[in-house]
C-alpha cells in the first residue's frame, strides 16, 4: 500500500509539475524572476526537509512522519491553489517542497525494513510506479489545460493537493512495525545515545563515498535532464515542443517497460558495477545530445528520442542500486537519517543541475555544458569502482528477490 500511496501522490505531481512558472506568472500576474524565485524555494525548503524527515523517521517511525510529510505537501498544493499574491506563491511553493522532502526518506526507510533480498526489487518498482504516476498525471493535465484560465489551474492544484491527502488514509495498511520508531542497540549507554544523530552518518566513510558518486551522479544526470535537457533540445538542437513531449514519454514508458527487466538482469551482480554502468549510460547519452544539437532539426528530433529513451535505462539500473545500499550498510536505529542523507544527495543535484544550465546555456556555451557533463559522468564511474573497496560485501550484490509475504504486500513489513 505503500507504492499504492506514492503512486496516487505521483498522479497529482504529474499533473502540475510542468506548469508551476506559467500557473505564477501567466494567471498569477507574478513577474517571471518572482516566478523563478518562488520556484526555487521548493529546492530550499528541500534541503530543510530532508534532514527533518530523517530525524522523524527514527524518532516517531516512518509511517508517521511519511504522513506529516504528505499532509504539509498537500496544504502548500492548497495554498498555490489558491494564491493572489507573492507570499502565498512562495509559501505555498516552499511548503509544498518542505513536505516532499520529508516524505521522501521517510518512505525510503519505510521499504527500507523489508528483507535484504527484497530491497533492491521494492526500490526499482517504486521508481517505475512513480514514472507510471507522473506519466498518468501529466497526461491527464494535458487534456485538462487548454489555456492559461484560473478555474482550470486552480482545480489542478487542488487535485494535487487531495492526490498527497487521499494517500494518508492507506498508509493505515502499511503494516504494525511501520509505526515503531527504531531502538538503539545500547540505548543505556549514554556515549553510545550520543552519537545517535547526523554526525555518526557524516563519519561512515562508505556512505560519505557513496553520496558523493550519488550527488555527482544526479548533479550530471538526472538534475542536468530536468533542465538542460529541455532547454537544449528546444533552444540550440531546435526541435519543437510537441517533439520534445514525445521525447519525455519515451523516456517514461522506457521506464515502466525496462525497470523490471533491469532488476533481473542486476540480481547476483555487484552494484558498484551497476552504477559505473549508469554513468556510463548517461555519459553516451549526453554525447548523442550533442550530436544532435549539431544535425539540423530533422535529424536531431530521432536522436534526442533516443537520447531520453537511453537515459532511462540509466535510471533504471540507479533506482534499485542506491537506496538498497543505503538501507544494506544503515544501523537499524539510524535508518531514518541515513536515507535522509541520501535523499539530500539527490536534492543536491536537483539544485545544483539547474544552475549549472542557466549559467552556461545562457551565456553561450551550451556544447561546453555538455562536454562537461560527460566528463562529469566519467569522473562519477571511476568513483564508483573504486567504491567497491569500502562496501561490505553483502550491501555490494544485488540479491534475487525472496519470495516472502512482504514483497508480495509491498508494504506489510517484516515481523
Amino acid at each position: 500500500m505503500v507504492l499504492a500511496a506514492d503512486l496516487l501522490s505521483a498522479v497529482g505531481t504529474g499533473m502540475t509539475l510542468p506548469f508551476l512558472l506559467v500557473y505564477l506568472h501567466a494567471v498569477r500576474g507574478l513577474s517571471l524572476p518572482l516566478a523563478g524565485a518562488a520556484a526555487a524555494s521548493i529546492a530550499v525548503a528541500s534541503l530543510a526537509g530532508n534532514p527533518l524527515g530523517g530525524a522523524g523517521s527514527d524518532r516517531l517511525g516512518p509511517r508517521a512522519t511519511l504522513a506529516a510529510g504528505l499532509a504539509v505537501a498537500g496544504a502548500g498544493a492548497l495554498m498555490l491553489a489558491g494564491a493572489h499574491s507573492p507570499w502565498q506563491a512562495f509559501a505555498g511553493a516552499a511548503g509544498s517542497g518542505l513536505g516532499v522532502s520529508v516524505a521522501w526518506p521517510a518512505q525510503d526507510a519505510l521499504l527500507g525494513q523489508l528483507e535484504t533480498q527484497d530491497r533492491s526489487v521494492v526500490f526499482g518498482v517504486r521508481y517505475a510506479t512513480m514514472n507510471l504516476g507522473l506519466a498518468v498525471g501529466a497526461l491527464a493535465a494535458a487534456t485538462i489545460v487548454a489555456a492559461a484560465s484560473a478555474p482550470v489551474y486552480v482545480f489542478l492544484y487542488s487535485a494535487d493537493a487531495a492526490s498527497y491527502l487521499l494517500a494518508i488514509p492507506l498508509l493505515a495498511f502499511a503494516g504494525p512495525r511501520a509505526d515503531r520508531p527504531a531502538r538503539h542497540p545500547a540505548e543505556s549507554r549514554p556515549a553510545e545515545q550520543s552519537a545517535r544523530g547526523y554526525l555518526t552518518v557524516l563519519r561512515d566513510r562508505p556512505f560519505r563515498r557513496l553520496w558523493l558518486v550519488t550527488a555527482l551522479l544526479t548533479t550530471a544526470g538526472l538534475g542536468a535532464y530536468t533542465a538542460a535537457f529541455p532547454v537544449y533540445a528546444t533552444q540550440v538542437a531546435g526541435i519543437s515542443p510537441a517533439m520534445l513531449s514525445l521525447a519525455y514519454a519515451a523516456n517514461m514508458v522506457t521506464v515502466a517497460g525496462v525497470q523490471l527487466v533491469a532488476l533481473r538482469v542486476l540480481a547476483g551482480r555487484r552494484r558498484t558495477s551497476a552504477l559505473t554502468a549508469v554513468a556510463a549510460i548517461w555519459a553516451f547519452t549526453w554525447g548523442v545530445v550533442m550530436v544532435a544539437g549539431h544535425a539540423g532539426p530533422a535529424f536531431a528530433a530521432p536522436l534526442l528520442v533516443m537520447a531520453a529513451a537511453v537515459f532511462a535505462v540509466g535510471e533504471t539500473a540507479l533506482s534499485p542500486t542506491v537506496p538498497a545500499i543505503v538501507n544494506d550498510i544503515a544501523p537499524e536505529h539510524l535508518r531514518g537519517r541515513y536515507n535522509a542523507g541520501s535523499t539530500l544527495a539527490y536534492t543536491t543535484g536537483f539544485l545544483f543541475g539547474p544552475v549549472i544550465t542557466g549559467l552556461t546555456i545562457g551565456h553561450g556555451y551550451a556544447t561546453a555544458l555538455l562536454a562537461g557533463l560527460i566528463v562529469a559522468c566519467c569522473l562519477a564511474a571511476v568513483l564508483a569502482r573504486g567504491l567497491a573497496r569500502w562496501l561490505p560485501a553483502s550491501a555490494n550484490r544485488a540479491q534475487a528477490a525472496g519470495a516472502g509475504a512482504e514483497l508480495a504486500g509491498l508494504t506489510e513489513g517484516p515481523g
